[in-house]
C-alpha cells in the first residue's frame, strides 16, 4: 500500500523565502486533503543547529507554518532534546541560549527532556530485535501530535538523516541516545563520586546502591541514562570498550536501533512530517563547521507517513546524483510497521 507525500520543488539555489513558501504550501496541502484533525497545542520538533554549523533550517523558514497553525487556532512552540556530548546543547539552559542566538525567538523554545536531559518516558517497543521499551523525552512522549519538521542531509552513522532519525535520535532522551550510540549499562566512577544520591531519586528501576561503593546492578538496570545526566560530578560512566566496538563497526545495528525508537515516537500518534531538501550536506546539522552542499537544492515533503517520507527524499537525492548509505533502515522501518516505503509523490 502507497502513502501519499506531498512535494514541492525548489529551484537549485533556492532563497530561504522561497523555502518558507514551499513548506507552507505543503503543509497546507497535507491538511486540506488528509483531512487529519488538529490538536490544540502542537509543538514543532526541529534541530537549532550546532555552534559552527551554517546548514541547519533557518528561523525565518517556520514563520509561514506557525502562521498556518496560529490560523487554524493552534498554540504551538519550538522544541528539541539534548545530546550526549559536550557543548551548549549538553542541557537545557545553554540549549535554549544557543537557539535564542541562532534566532529562534518567534514561538517559546522548550527542551523536552529535562534540565539534564533527566525528563524521560519509556515507551514499548513491539516487535524489535534490540528494545522492548525506548527512553522518549518526557514532553515528547507526552504529546499525541508533533510537526516533526527535519533536514534531509548525510550523517556519518545514519547514512542519511531525515524524519525517522528526527523520529529517533531526536526525541530521545539523553539515556534513549545512549542507548542506541553504545547500548552499554553506565558504571559508577567512584574516585569522582561524592555520594549526593541524586542518581539514586532518578532512578526509576531501583538498580543503584550505596555502600562503601556505589553500583548499578546490571540486571536491574533499563539503560534510561538518567543517572548519567543528572549526575553533577561527571561520575557516571556511559564508554566502554563494547559500547566503542559497537559505535565503530556496527553501522546497520544502529540504524535498525534507530528504526525502533522511531516505532516508540511515531506509532498511536497523529504526528505530521515536513522534511526540507535543501542545503543537502554530506554531514549532520550536528557537525560544528561549514559544509559544502553535495547536490543541489530539491524541494519541500510533507506526510503522515515518515517512511513514506524519507524514501521520497532518499529517491529524490539520488536521482540528482547522490546515493547516502543507511538505505536499509527504511525496509526494517516499514517491517515494523512504521509506514510503508511505497509512495505516492503528489507535486504542489
Amino acid at each position: 500500500m502507497s502513502s501519499t507525500v506531498f512535494f514541492h520543488p525548489l529551484n537549485a539555489k533556492s532563497t530561504n523565502t522561497e523555502r518558507a513558501d514551499a513548506g507552507k504550501a505543503v503543509l497546507q496541502a497535507l491538511l486540506s486533503r488528509s483531512g487529519i484533525g488538529l490538536e490544540r497545542k502542537i509543538p514543532i520538533k526541529l534541530h537549532f543547529g550546532e555552534r559552527g554549523n551554517h546548514t541547519y533550517l533557518k528561523p525565518e523558514i517556520y514563520d509561514p507554518l506557525i502562521d498556518l497553525l496560529n490560523e487554524r487556532n493552534v498554540e504551538t512552540c519550538f522544541t528539541e532534546t539534548s545530546v550526549l556530548y559536550g557543548g551548549e546543547r549538553f542541557e537545557a539552559e545553554r540549549h535554549i541560549n544557543l537557539a535564542h542566538k541562532h534566532g529562534f525567538t518567534r514561538v517559546p523554545v522548550e527542551i523536552a527532556d529535562g534540565a539534564k536531559g533527566e525528563a524521560t518516558r519509556m515507551v514499548p517497543v513491539s516487535g524489535g530485535k534490540y528494545f522492548q521499551s525506548a527512553a522518549i523525552a518526557e514532553k515528547l512522549a507526552d504529546k499525541e501530535q508533533v510537526l516533526v519538521v527535519s533536514h534531509f542531509k548525510g550523517h556519518m552513522l545514519a547514512g542519511f538523516g531525515g524524519a525517522l532519525k528526527q523520529l529517533s535520535m531526536g526525541f530521545a532522551s539523553k539515556g534513549g541516545k545512549m542507548a542506541m550510540h553504545l547500548s552499554v549499562t553506565p558504571k559508577i566512577k567512584n574516585w569522582k563520586c561524592k555520594k549526593c544520591k541524586l542518581c539514586m531519586t532518578r532512578c526509576n528501576a531501583g538498580a543503584i546502591s550505596f555502600g562503601d561503593k556505589v553500583t548499578i546492578d546490571t540486571k536491574k538496570c533499563i539503560g534510561c541514562g538518567a543517572c548519567f545526566s543528572i549526575c553533577p560530578h561527571k561520575a557516571i560512566s556511559v564508554f566502554r570498550f563494547s559500547g566503542l566496538k559497537n559505535l565503530l563497526f556496527g553501522k546497520r545495528f544502529f540504524r535498525e536501533k534507530l528504526a525502533e525508537y522511531a516505532y516508540a515516537s511515531h506509532v498511536g500518534k497523529r504526528h505530521i512530517y515536513i522534511t526540507f531538501a535543501v542545503d543537502i550536506a554530506p554531514g549532520c546539522d550536528c557537525e560544528p563547521r561549514r559544509m559544502t552542499s553535495c547536490v543541489p537544492d530539491i524541494g519541500v515533503f510533507a506526510s503522515l507517513d515518515p517512511v513514506a517520507l524519507d524514501s521520497a527524499c532518499y529517491d529524490a537525492v539520488l536521482k540528482n546524483g547522490k546515493r547516502f548509505k543507511g538505505h536499509e533502515q527504511l525496509a526494517y522501518a516499514e517491517k515494523l510497521g512504521i509506514g510503508s516505503c511505497n509512495y505516492f509523490l503528489e507535486e504542489i
